[in-house]
C-alpha cells in the first residue's frame, strides 16, 4: 500500500513548474529544505512549507521562488560585477537596488507574481523592525533607496511598515538625485545602462567613490565605442555582432568564459549572488562585504592616533537597541537557523567542561590510612600487610578566579553564516564556563553607520580640517555583562541577527574598551579573545587618513597588551589572517570551525599553569588527560581482611 501524500506535495511540484517557467530555466532544481532559501547556480533551496498552509504564507515562498527565477532570467553576473562600486555602503545599496530592477521586471509584467513579491517585502520589512526605527543614523539607507527605486519602477508606495523611513530621507532624496532616479524606468531591461545611472545616483548622495566612479564610467564609455567600432568592422551580416542581451544562454555563458579575468569576475559574482539569497528574502540591508585589502606602510612618520569627536559614540547594552519582543523573535530566528550547529558545539562545550571539572578535582594527598587505595603503593601492602600510609584521598580545588571576554567583530563582512555561528558559540561557551564557575563577558563593536554618521557631518560644519582622525560614531555592545547569569542575557545575542546592526569595524578602540573593562575585574586570572574576520576597516576614516592608520593604531593598542597587560589575548581570525597582528591567534578558514576551534584554545588556556604556558604560546592542543582508574573508597582493615 502506497503512502498517503502529504497535503502539500501538490503545492510542492506546481511551485517547482512555475519557478522553471519564470526563470526560462528548464533544468532549474528546486529543493525544499530547513536550510532555505538559498540560490547556488541552477539549485534553488526554499523552506519547507507548513502542513496548515495559509495563503499569506504560501504567497511568501510563491515570493521567494519568484525572486530566485527572475534573477536567473534578468540578472547577468558578469555586469553586476562590472558595475559594482568599491565602497561598502556603495555595494549594499547597488546590490539592493538590482534586486529592485530584477523584481519590477517580474512584477510589471504579471500580476501574480507582483502579489507574490508584495508578500515576501511586507514580510521583510516586519522582520527588520523598519516600522519601529527612529533614529536617522539607524536606518539601512539601502532599503530605502531600494524602496523609492521600486516605487519609480512599479508605482507601488513602500509597505505601510516602511513608508515612516522612507519619508524621513524622501525629501533631500528628491533633491539630489530625483532626476536621476526618474532616468531608471527607461533602462530596466538593460542592466548594464541601469548600473551606471545607479552609480550616478550613488554620487548625487555622495554614497560612492566619486573620482573612482567617474574614472570608471568614462573607461566604461571608451570600451564601449571601441567595441561599438570593432563591431561594425567585423559584422558580416549573419550575427556575429549581437549583444549578449540578443544571444542564447548558452552563447552567452561562452562568451562569459572566454579569457581570464572574465573567469575571475563571474566567479565572484556567483559568490556573491549565492551570500545575497541566504536568508529569507534576497537582503536589502548594509551587509555588503567590505574589500580589505594589504595595506602597505609608506614608512613616513604620522601623526598619533586620534579622535575627532566622541560627542555621538556609544556603549549600549544590547536590550537597550530594540524592545524585549524583537529580541525574543530575533533569538527564535537564531535558534531555529543554527540547530544543527548547536548540538555540535553543544557536544563540544560538555567535552570542555568535563576538562575542566576534571582539573578542578586533579589534586589528591598520599600516605594517608583510609581512603582510596593508592596502586603505586599496593606492592607495599602485599608485602607487609601492616603497613600504613597506604591511601590517598581526591581533594576538591576551585580554578583561580577567572573571567573571560569574548569580544565580537559586529562589521558587515560579518552578515550571514559568520555572525549566527559566531552567536550560538558565543551563547554555548558563555553557559558552559557558568557551569564551571567562570564568569564570561560577551562584547560587540561596531558603529552607528555608514560613512562617518554625524562625526562626519560635524567634520564637514567645521570646515574640513586636515588629519581629523577617527571620524566615525563608534557603538559597543553589551551583550552579556560578566556579573550577569547566562539565562538573562541569553536573548541578547539575537540582536546579532537584526537588520541594520553591522556595519564598519574600528578595532583598536574596541579591543582599547574591552582591556579596560577587563583589566578592572577583581579576578585574578582575566582572558580576552578577540574573534574578527579582518583588518580594521571604516570608510570615513580612512578617506581623510592615510589608508594604514586604524590598522598602525591597532598594532599599538595589541602591542600594549601583550606587553604590559596581565591579560591573557588570543584572536580568532575567520578567513582573514589575523597571526600578523596577534602573537597568539589562529586563523580558520571555514566558519564552521569556529566552535571547536574555541573549545580548543579554552581548554588549553585551563591547563596547569606549566602545561598552560608551554601550550598557549603555540596554541597547541594540550595531550589528554589520563588518570589511573578510580578504586572504590576502602581502609587498611578491609584489605588486611581480604589479603588474609
Amino acid at each position: 500500500m502506497s503512502k498517503p501524500e502529504s497535503p502539500v506535495e501538490p503545492f510542492k511540484r506546481a511551485l517547482a513548474h512555475a519557478a522553471r517557467s519564470l526563470a526560462e530555466t528548464p533544468d532549474l532544481e528546486v529543493v525544499f529544505s530547513g536550510d532555505g532559501p538559498s540560490l547556488s547556480g541552477n539549485r534553488a533551496v526554499l523552506p519547507h512549507p507548513p502542513r496548515d498552509l495559509n495563503s499569506k504564507e504560501a504567497a511568501r515562498i510563491r515570493g521567494m521562488a519568484d525572486q530566485m527565477a527572475l534573477r536567473l532570467a534578468h540578472h547577468d553576473p558578469m555586469a553586476y560585477a562590472k558595475g559594482r562600486p568599491g565602497s561598502p555602503q556603495g555595494q549594499a545599496i547597488f546590490e539592493a537596488v538590482e534586486q529592485a530592477r530584477i523584481e519590477a521586471i517580474g512584477a510589471n509584467a504579471l500580476g501574480g507574481v507582483r502579489g507574490n513579491l508584495n508578500a515576501v517585502l511586507e514580510h521583510a520589512v516586519e522582520r527588520k523592525g523598519l516600522a519601529r526605527i527612529t533614529d536617522r543614523a539607524a536606518v539601512p539607507m539601502a532599503d530605502v533607496i531600494s524602496l523609492m527605486v521600486r516605487e519609480r519602477l512599479t508605482g507601488e508606495r513602500p509597505p505601510d511598515g516602511a513608508r515612516g523611513v522612507v519619508d524621513l530621507f524622501r525629501d533631500e532624496i528628491e533633491a539630489k538625485a530625483g532626476a536621476d532616479l526618474d532616468r531608471l524606468a527607461a533602462d530596466l531591461t538593460n542592466q548594464a545602462a541601469f548600473a551606471k545611472t545607479v552609480r550616478t545616483i550613488l554620487r548625487d548622495l555622495d554614497l560612492g567613490d566619486a573620482e573612482i566612479d567617474a574614472q570608471e564610467d568614462s573607461e566604461d564609455e571608451g570600451d564601449e565605442t571601441e567595441q561599438q567600432q570593432q563591431t561594425d568592422e567585423s559584422d558580416d551580416g549573419e550575427g556575429d555582432g549581437e549583444t549578449p542581451e540578443g544571444a542564447s544562454m548558452e552563447d552567452t555563458d561562452a562568451t562569459d568564459q572566454d579569457g581570464q579575468e572574465g573567469e575571475e569576475q563571474l566567479v565572484e559574482a556567483e559568490e556573491d549572488d549565492q551570500a545575497e539569497m541566504s536568508d529569507e528574502a534576497p537582503e536589502m540591508g548594509d551587509g555588503a562585504k567590505p574589500a580589505r585589502p594589504e595595506i602597505k606602510d609608506s614608512g613616513k612618520p604620522e601623526p598619533a592616533y586620534k579622535v575627532f569627536t566622541t560627542a555621538h559614540d556609544e556603549i549600549v547594552g544590547a536590550e537597550d537597541l530594540c524592545d524585549a519582543e524583537e529580541l525574543a523573535r530575533l533569538r527564535a530566528y537564531l535558534d531555529q537557523q543554527l540547530s544543527a550547529l548547536s548540538s555540535v558545539v553543544s557536544r563540544l562545550a560538555n567535552k570542555l567542561q568535563r576538562r575542566l571539572l576534571a582539573q578542578q578535582n586533579r589534586s589528591w594527598t598520599f600516605d594517608l590510612e583510609e581512603g582510596m587505595l593508592d596502586v603505586a603503593r599496593l606492592p607495599r601492602v602485599i608485602i607487609d600487610p601492616t603497613a600504613p600510609l597506604s591511601f590517598k584521598q581526591e581533594e576538591d580545588t576551585e580554578f583561580r578566579d577567572t573571567v573571560v571576554t569574548l569580544l565580537l567583530d559586529n562589521s558587515g563582512s560579518m552578515r550571514g553564516r559568520p555572525i549566527m555561528v559566531a552567536a550560538v558559540c558565543a551563547d554555548i561557551l558563555a553557559r558552559t564556563l557558568e557551569r564551571c564557575g567562570v564568569k564570561t563577558e560577551i562584547l560587540g563593536f561596531t558603529t552607528r553607520a555608514w560613512k562617518g554618521g554625524i562625526s562626519r557631518d560635524d567634520w564637514i560644519k567645521a570646515g574640513k580640517p586636515p588629519a581629523p582622525g577617527r571620524l566615525n560614531d563608534l557603538r559597543h555592545i553589551i551583550y552579556k555583562a560578566a556579573d550577569a547569569p547566562w539565562r538573562r542575557a541569553r536573548k541578547n545575542l539575537g540582536l546579532m541577527m537584526r537588520e541594520g546592526l553591522l556595519k564598519e569595524n574600528i578595532d583598536g578602540e574596541a579591543l582599547m574598551w574591552a582591556h579596560q573593562r577587563i583589566i578592572a575585574r577583581p579576578e585574578q586570572r582575566r582572558i580576552l579573545m578577540v574573534i574578527s574576520d579582518g583588518a580594521p576597516v571604516d570608510d570615513s576614516t580612512l578617506s581623510v587618513n592615510s589608508g594604514h592608520y586604524l590598522e598602525r593604531h591597532l598594532r599599538s593598542v595589541i602591542a600594549e597588551i601583550e606587553g604590559k597587560s596581565p591579560v591573557e589575548l588570543l584572536a580568532i581570525g575567520i578567513g582573514h589572517d589575523v597571526t600578523r597582528y596577534y602573537k597568539k591567534a589562529v586563523t580558520i578558514v571555514d566558519v564552521e570551525q569556529l566552535g571547536g576551534v574555541l573549545v580548543e584554545q579554552l581548554a588549553a588556556l585551563f591547563e596547569e599553569e606549566p602545561r598552560r604556558v608551554a601550550t598557549t604560546r603555540g596554541l597547541l592542543a594540550p595531550p589528554p588527560v589520563t588518570q589511573p582508574p578510580a578504586m572504590k573508597s576502602t581502609t587498611l582493615r578491609d584489605v588486611r581482611s581480604a589479603l588474609a
